[in-house]
């Protein structure tokens, strides 16, 4: 793979040896299609959201639809959409969707995990898992954490129930071999679920590297407007994914029909965000590699990237986040008040490009000056004129103290 944007698919289909027959259908035609029901006449392409909190259910209740808590027909559109996109040709997976990121991550784990089990969660992943810890760790389950980075999950996998991978991670963007891990976890017995919000599922396929469980927040680049939030998990049909919605059902996490009905619209530019976004990231990372007051500067897409190698292995597209750091605090809050297309902004994956200072938050192991930038979809050109300049004048300002 070059080091731009993605592989260029095929038409038609192939099989991998497991019995799974893939679609080649390139990721535009599957992103603009994807969960449309059949076509009927004077009815719209894409449904309008379902208001009902319940349905007509005369007799016995056989049919699909029967309280809202449990289903919708637009819930139902997306995750067929979402589905397609995780695990193209595959008919044993399903899809959940949930209201939030942390909803689904959280439908995983206390669906999955009992008092006494054993979880291993990233160390450098996403800010809330001190708080995920706190409560499982109440729960009586224990938590182990190693970085993402390398294969350093492996050390201390003996006798868990369940690996939480983060690829990459957020916000330090490392990346670890899905492939390996799952083979490694599994051999043990052991479950495995990838949170795959940065890469999106046009960016990798956990399910086809070998995870259980691809779990997202499509409030980020899936949906890409900035409107929504959402989440979902998608695994192969059985007692694990079964889990997983009767923890939907019992808990009542359960997306409104609007949002889903706005997830479904927006996936349908799905590609065309990604492959912008990503080309401009990566056109951003080779700019910025030549400031020297940029350290740890970070995206997979780079060929020198720690984890370019493993990335481009796994990867089709390397994201929309760039992450780097500015010498203190004081200097990154210069650069980010001197930007003009970028919003400040806790968020990434949107048309609009955002950025922060990530340690305003606590719980991420970064420095004062770490910055992490979700390139969006404004003209490349205008987008690096503009982060240069405010690197420029943070920069002069630092001289003129």
């Amino acid at each position: 793979m070059n080091d731009s944007a993605a592989h260029t698919p095929g038409q038609g289909a192939e099989a991998d040896g497991t019995g799974t027959t893939h679609s080649t259908t390139g990721d535009g035609t599957r992103a603009v299609r994807a969960g449309l029901p059949e076509p009927v006449k004077y009815e719209p392409t894409l449904p309008g959201p379902v208001f009902a909190a319940h349905f007509h259910l005369p007799g016995e209740p056989t049919g699909p639809y029967t309280y809202g808590r449990d289903e919708n027909p637009t819930w139902t559109l997306l995750e067929n959409a979402i589905g397609e996109l995780e695990a193209p040709g595959r008919e044993d997976v399903e899809t959940l969707v949930f209201p939030s990121g942390m909803g689904a991550i959280s439908a995983v784990l206390f669906s999955q995990l009992r008092s006494g089990d054993t979880v291993v969660l990233p160390s450098d992943g996403y800010q809330v898992f001190p708080l995920v810890r706190a409560q499982l760790e109440a729960f009586g389950v224990e938590v182990r954490t190693a970085p993402t980075g390398g294969a350093a999950q492996l050390e201390v996998l003996d006798g868990a129930r369940l690996l939480w991978i983060e690829t990459p991670s957020n916000p330090g963007l490392d990346v670890c071999d899905v492939r390996r891990l799952a083979e490694e976890a599994h051999a043990r017995g052991i479950l495995v679920a990838v949170d795959n919000t940065l890469a999106t599922p046009l960016g990798q396929r956990p399910l086809e590297l070998g995870a259980d469980f691809s779990v997202a927040s499509g409030t980020k680049q899936l949906t890409g407007h900035g409107d929504v939030l959402l989440g979902y998990v998608t695994g192969a049909r059985g007692e694990a994914m079964d889990a997983v919605r009767r923890w939907r059902k019992i808990a009542g996490v359960i997306a409104g029909p609007m949002e889903a009905w706005l997830a479904h619209r927006s996936i349908s530019t799905l590609q065309m965000r990604v492959d912008r976004q990503a080309a401009t990231a990566l056109t951003l990372a080779r700019a910025l590699k030549d400031r020297p007051e940029v350290g740890d500067l970070r995206y997979p897409g780079l060929p020198d990237d720690p984890s370019h190698a493993v990335a481009s292995r796994q990867m089709r597209r390397f994201g929309s986040v760039v992450s780097f750091t500015l010498p203190g605090r004081e200097h990154a809050e210069r650069f980010l008040e001197s930007l003009r297309l970028v919003d400040e902004a806790t968020s990434f994956g949107g048309v609009r490009s955002s950025a922060e200072r990530r340690g305003r938050w606590g719980g991420d192991a970064v420095a004062e000056g770490f910055i992490r930038l979700s390139v969006g979809a404004e003209d490349p050109d205008d987008l690096l004129a503009d982060v240069l300049r405010a690197l420029d004048k943070a920069a002069g300002t630092t001289a003129g103290h």
